[in-house]
């Protein structure tokens, strides 16, 4: 295997790593459906959450949503419009949903990030960006202390939206609009470990109803606070 180095020095051969046993894993589960996307490492599946655990956790977003922030401060205001929250990882539900998503990838529980929730209302969004980090933003230095790129993303829709709420890919040209209890899993990096900028991805406004999901991000090495 092929040692490739870029993120500022950063071996990417254990991403290569991390690509290939998740690959693995999802490929051989018969519930889980590769989306066709030439470039992107991409898979949903259905039914993953029930209609009560949703229920439970767009009741928790509620109570505790404030507006959505972004790592940078140089992005427009309306960049980012949805309200957001970290779930409280001693909760039973969020426990056993986070334990849900690493028995699926296969991914270790303490690779992974605080599980957040996320409610769009009517016309809110979240503009074209990445999930992994850019190795010239001024908080890389402190994403490395804190357990380096972002290799996956599981995505949960918590909600049906009537109308708009998509989430778009524009380099792939494809668009996943939300099912209630469905997990969307897709690879941040490349084959080879590097970040892919084909996972791209925007949260489309939303036209009419709420949008609610959870998301976990998973770190390259143990993940800390």
């Amino acid at each position: 295997m092929t040692d490739v180095i870029d993120d500022g020095g950063i071996a990417s051969d254990i991403r290569e790593r991390i690509g290939e046993a998740v690959r693995a894993k999802l490929d051989r589960n018969p519930m889980v459906s590769r989306i066709d996307a030439p470039g992107l490492e991409i898979y949903g599946r259905h039914h993953f959450l029930d209609a009560e655990e949703c229920a439970a956790l767009r009741a928790m977003i509620d109570s505790d949503a404030q507006p959505s922030t972004l790592f940078s401060g140089s992005a427009n205001s309306d960049y980012r419009t949805s309200h957001s929250c970290n779930l409280n990882p001693r909760d039973v539900l969020v426990s056993l949903v986070s334990d849900r998503i690493c028995a699926l990838t296969g991914l270790p529980p303490d690779h992974g990030e605080t599980l957040q929730g996320q409610r769009y209302a009517l016309g809110q969004e979240y503009k074209a960006h990445c999930d992994f980090f850019p190795v010239t933003a001024n908080y890389w230095p402190a994403m490395m202390k804190t357990g380096g790129q972002r290799s996956w993303t599981a995505m949960i829709y918590l909600s049906p939206v009537e109308t708009g709420g998509e989430t778009h890919f524009p380099h792939c040209e494809f668009m996943v609009p939300p099912v209630e209890g469905m997990i969307l899993i897709w690879n941040n990096m490349k084959p080879d470990g590097a970040p892919n900028p084909l996972s791209l991805h925007a949260a489309r406004p939303v036209e009419k109803g709420i949008k609610y999901v959870v998301t976990k991000w998973f770190r390259e090495r143990r993940w800390t606070a």
